[in-house]
């Protein structure tokens, strides 16, 4: 299973962009869990956590991907690369 990319964006189906804090341990079933947060002002919460597994699942065909996505979670590679560096 591919790993979720600490410290980049990831476009979720809706549309909306998340920035991968960190990565997790539960500490019970030790299941990577993924730390985000939205790139967008938000109300409810800042911080979100996700299962990996889930995070990066393929979905159903729903009217609600309005992305196109074949995953829950897309990494844009485009949006992470850091310029700063030559």
């Amino acid at each position: 299973m591919e790993e979720v990319k600490i410290g980049k964006i990831y476009r979720h189906f809706k549309g909306n962009y998340y920035f991968v804090e960190n990565v997790a341990l539960d500490s019970e079933t030790k299941e990577r869990i993924v730390v985000y947060k939205p790139i967008y002002d938000r109300d409810d919460s800042q911080i979100w956590v996700r299962r990996e597994k889930m995070f990066l699942e393929e979905i159903p065909e729903r009217p609600d991907n309005i992305t196109g996505q074949k995953v829950r979670f897309e990494y844009c590679e485009e949006l992470s690369k850091d310029y700063t560096k030559k």
